[in-house]
């Protein structure tokens, strides 16, 4: 990630005239920035990272079947991935094989 040196925001790729560079919402642009790193930002914000990081026993549990095992037991967690002004997403993960999926209600 790059952030900007005046305003120590995010700097986001941008492209103009065929140009890729990185620029700041405070108007700030690097344009000395190279295609390269420019990739490289797309490609990080690409990957993917595991949800959860604490330890899974300090979460709390429900009863659900799993839809994997069909275990009845597993732990929930909420996490914001949108838009704030939509609902949270509820991630359960099996108490038994660890297979972790959203909940769809």
């Amino acid at each position: 990630m790059f952030f900007c040196p005046k305003c120590s925001s995010l700097m986001k790729p941008k492209s103009e005239k065929g140009k890729k560079f990185l620029a700041c919402s405070c108007g700030y642009t690097d344009k000395k920035s190279t295609d390269n790193v420019v990739k490289e930002v797309v490609k990080k914000k690409r990957d993917t990272f595991d949800v959860v990081t604490e330890d899974d026993e300090t979460l709390p549990t429900t009863e659900v079947e799993c839809t994997k095992c069909k275990h009845n037991q597993a732990y929930w967690w909420t996490k914001q991935t949108r838009a704030s002004d939509e609902p949270e997403t509820k991630f359960l993960k099996c108490t038994k094989c660890k297979h972790t999926w959203r909940d769809a209600s």
